[in-house]
């Protein structure tokens, strides 16, 4: 290679770093937003919901399946270990909010559906916050919304697989 010439590859590594930098503090306003603001915790007043935040998010996770899950499921879409559902699923059974029904392919399994009350609660939840973020979008174009909505998509995606591999590799010494 010419060394009076510019590594293209460098060049694209600078300008994906200068791009990445321009987002950080919008993604750590973010965050912050939806960490300070308590989020969770106002649609969950709003939506008249006393349960605790991963409590909630168990809920959520049965209510976006539209199905019953096994707890490996849930915790799976969570992005949590098993135990930490099951202690959940026992307290939200207690409190009506969710059942333990028998897996049709699988007899000897059970699956965790959320109940009337748990489904109510959940709709409640989901209503909430989708009014809260119509809101705010309210002066965007559809496509910029259809846009904002697929690339954030792909950012989550994208950025979950890539820590995932990153938690898969043996720690350095």
């Amino acid at each position: 290679m010419d060394p009076q010439q510019p590594d293209a590859s460098a060049a694209w590594d600078d300008e994906r770093e200068q791009d990445i930098l321009a987002a950080l503090p919008r993604l750590t306003q973010l965050g912050n937003v939806l960490n300070r603001g308590r989020l969770v915790e106002r649609a969950m007043e709003t939506a008249a919901i006393h349960v605790d935040r991963p409590a909630m998010s168990v809920l959520l996770a049965l209510h976006m399946a539209d199905r019953p899950l096994r707890i490996g499921e849930i915790a799976a879409r969570m992005q949590v270990a098993g135990p930490h559902i099951t202690r959940q699923v026992n307290e939200l059974e207690r409190r009506g909010l969710v059942l333990r029904v028998t897996d049709p392919d699988d007899q000897r399994a059970r699956l965790i559906e959320a109940t009337p009350d748990g489904a109510a609660a959940a709709g409640r939840y989901m209503r909430t916050l989708i009014g809260w973020f119509s809101d705010a979008l309210a002066d965007w174009p559809r496509q910029d919304r259809q846009d904002f909505g697929r690339l954030l998509g792909r950012f989550a995606d994208d950025l979950t697989t890539h820590l995932a591999a990153l938690d898969d590799q043996p720690a350095s010494e």
